[in-house]
């Protein structure tokens, strides 16, 4: 009988990061500004690709970048200063040469959704060209 130790037990299909909105994001009401909720998908983004072993930076050392060529998103409620917010991000599409995320933005006390966004973004190279995901980017997001 032999113990495998070695199973590889899979990523979550999702990566959730929480933090407190800050002054700064937010309005002379106390609301958060709406060009923060894309500061906010991309935190989850990074976040998601650290999660799955590989810094943004490690990346771009490597050669590759991440462009966004799509976008869009949907307010449902306003977030306001020092709610606590969670961010979960989703892989929901890869391909040989890009990738698309899901967010879910809500409260992360009352669970109220906030905003749901989406990005479409496709791999670069440090001149700005095109190019295919290399094999270890495609192994990292699981599904090229």
């Amino acid at each position: 009988m032999t113990n495998d130790s070695s199973v590889v037990v899979p990523a979550p299909p999702y990566h959730d990061v929480e933090f407190r909105v800050r002054y700064a994001e937010t309005d002379q009401m106390g609301v958060v500004y709406h060009t923060n909720y894309l500061v906010w998908c991309e935190v989850g983004r990074t976040d998601f690709i650290r999660a799955r072993g590989m810094s943004y930076a490690d990346m771009e050392r490597a050669g590759i970048g991440l462009a966004v060529s799509e976008l869009s998103a949907r307010f449902h409620a306003a977030a306001r200063y020092d709610d606590m917010i969670r961010v979960r991000t989703s892989l929901t599409q890869a391909r040989s040469r890009g990738v698309v995320f899901d967010y879910l933005i809500t409260n992360a006390d009352s669970g109220a959704r906030l905003v749901s966004a989406r990005t479409a973004l496709i791999a670069i190279d440090p001149t700005g060209r095109p190019v295919s995901l290399p094999a270890d980017l495609r192994a990292l997001f699981g599904r090229v």
